[in-house]
């Protein structure tokens, strides 16, 4: 489930685009808790994120991710 597309929606919701074409909105709001999350819940850096180029999935510059095959299975599939 490679992460091939990601845009910031609002708060902590990003919509997501995967190889195999599935794409929809996911709230990461809920998953922010942890030291390596910590962070994120300021949505400035929050915004931040990017695509990992090694793992394919939403990264952020303090080496938080969350596994392709979460995003994949717990977004709101809107195409």
């Amino acid at each position: 489930y490679d992460v091939v597309e990601a845009r910031y929606v609002s708060g902590y919701i990003v919509w997501l685009r995967f190889r195999d074409g599935t794409a929809g909105e996911i709230d990461l709001g809920p998953e922010l808790w942890g030291e390596v999350f910590e962070p994120l819940r300021d949505v400035n850096y929050f915004r931040q994120f990017h695509i990992d180029p090694h793992f394919d999935t939403l990264a952020w510059p303090n080496g938080a991710d969350f596994a392709p095959e979460f995003l994949h299975d717990n977004i709101r599939v809107t195409a």
